[in-house]
């Protein structure tokens, strides 16, 4: 078992550099100052956007971009932060819109309104630590005989994220014995160390029921797909709504890019997980890009969207599972406490999991098919927590 930390008393010192325009521009500020990194020291492809003199913008200069194309820089933080951008912008048939990206994941995307006061946009994630390559361009530029529409940026504004619980208080171990049950009424008096139940459908005094009796639990959520029945349904729009989920009506792919939509989303559920009481969090679905998801999503945007869903529930002190996903367990598990996976001895999958095995964290295997005595002594022998469950997942459980 982890201790939590508390916070850090010790002011932070964040230290930025962003590259541009071929030289490399350094600003210091402490945890009390925001850091502002001027946009003028962005690049961006001549003909697309210029810097301009503007007495109203911090640095009596702004960037303003007209084209299509993106304005550019690396930041280097050496401690989680959130971004703002600082914009205003001018309309023709319609405002300009902004679309700001880091390391290709978009955080940000919204229509700029009013061209004489300056907007202060908010990114949804909090940036961790490290090397990240921002981007931001004007989505729609258009130009009449009459008008240009244009987009005026001041600056980027990194101000150094409130502290918070540095991984989890609990993270099962191997081998531990559990349950998983997220239709009918949970039942209390099953023998197991660890209970994976719905996080909407239990209610915090089943959690706190479940403690009394020495048990962990961890909340299911849908993390990469949309579920017509669930209370926060209005708040997906459709755009980012992609195709059907075989096998389930009604449940749909998301567009995993766009955590400027879910990333907000995604939190509150996690804000509603530790409210509850629950000592981890199994986010499900959290491989579409190995799907007909019915947007072209890669690798790379998975692994950028799992790694986000990861950090935060470690800034709520949540430990969280790595669900199926195998072809990038190796690339995840650093980011991942434990994992759980679906019939990985059924298919002959489970070496894909070893990289968890490997590094002393528990896996946990359901397997809906197949004799219990075949599958729990090589699921024994490699450490894996293994049990027979039906599809609905109700109370009914085989262990090893």
């Amino acid at each position: 078992m982890t201790a939590r930390r508390g916070p850090q008393v010790a002011a932070l010192v964040l230290v930025v550099a962003i590259l541009a325009a071929g030289a490399l521009v350094v600003a210091r500020a402490d945890s009390e100052r925001d850091t502002v990194l001027q946009a003028e020291r962005l690049r961006v492809a001549a003909g697309s956007g210029h810097v301009v003199r503007d007495a109203s913008a911090g640095g009596r200069r702004a960037l303003l971009l007209t084209g299509g194309a993106t304005a550019r820089g690396r930041v280097r933080l050496p401690g989680a932060a959130r971004l703002t951008v600082v914009a205003r912008g001018t309309p023709c048939a319609g405002a300009p819109r902004i679309l700001v990206a880091v390391d290709g994941a978009r955080v940000l995307a919204t229509a700029v309104r009013g061209s004489r006061r300056w907007s202060t946009l908010a990114a949804a994630p909090t940036l961790r630590a490290g090397t990240h390559t921002v981007t931001l361009r004007l989505r729609n530029p258009r130009r009449t005989n009459r008008c240009r529409r244009s987009l005026r940026v001041d600056r980027l504004v990194l101000a150094a994220a409130p502290p918070a619980a540095v991984g989890p208080a609990w993270s099962p171990a191997p081998g531990i014995s559990w349950q998983w049950q997220l239709t009918g009424t949970i039942d209390l008096s099953v023998d197991a160390a660890l209970y994976d139940v719905d996080l909407v459908d239990t209610p915090a005094a089943t959690v706190a029921a479940l403690h009394d009796r020495g048990r962990h639990v961890v909340c299911y959520l849908d993390a990469g797909t949309y579920e017509p029945g669930r209370p926060d349904a209005a708040a997906f729009p459709d755009a980012v709504l992609g195709a059907d989920v075989e096998g389930w009506p009604g449940e749909r792919w998301l567009d995993i890019r766009r955590l400027d939509v879910l990333g907000p989303i995604l939190e509150r559920r996690l804000d509603l997980c530790r409210a509850k009481g629950f000592d981890g969090v199994e986010p499900d679905n959290v491989d579409a890009y190995a799907n007909a998801s019915g947007f072209p999503l890669t690798g790379a945007d998975q692994l950028a969207f799992n790694r986000f869903v990861a950090a935060a529930a470690h800034a709520r002190g949540l430990s969280v599972g790595l669900k199926n996903d195998l072809d990038q367990a190796a690339a995840l598990e650093p980011a991942f406490d434990w994992a759980l996976d679906e019939q990985c001895f059924q298919y002959h999958e489970c070496d894909a999991l070893q990289p968890f095995a490997r590094a002393g964290k528990a896996v946990l295997i359901a397997e809906y098919e197949g004799d219990p005595s075949a599958f729990c002594p090589p699921a024994r022998a490699a450490g894996f927590s293994a049990i027979r469950k039906r599809l609905p997942l109700d109370a009914w459980r085989q262990a090893c």
